[in-house]
């Protein structure tokens, strides 16, 4: 499955960004000001972001936390596996054309 730019971004940042305990919530993440969080987009485009993480699997609810709004959230990497960075092509990269 695709994922825009922006989720990638955010996924990023959530996979690496933090030390083992300083995992923020998504309300404080969404909380900060563009300046804070160093981005260009709204709180808006964030929660979309976020929603299309959750939907894909990128992101499930911290069982301690899963009340809501302060949730923290958890990374999975599993559904990546199988994706394709760069569109495979002829000539291209790790395409096998099987000759």
């Amino acid at each position: 499955m695709r994922l825009t730019w922006r989720a990638r971004g955010i996924l990023a940042e959530l996979s690496v960004g933090y030390g083992p305990g300083q995992d923020p919530t998504i309300s404080e993440l969404v909380a900060l000001n563009r300046d804070e969080r160093l981005a260009a987009e709204g709180r808006e485009a964030f929660r979309t972001a976020v929603r299309e993480l959750r939907g894909l699997g990128y992101l499930t609810p911290d069982a301690t936390t899963a009340s809501g709004v302060g949730e923290r959230l958890i990374v999975d990497l599993a559904p990546a596996a199988e994706a394709w960075l760069i569109p495979q092509q002829p000539g291209f990269g790790f395409y096998v054309d099987g000759s």
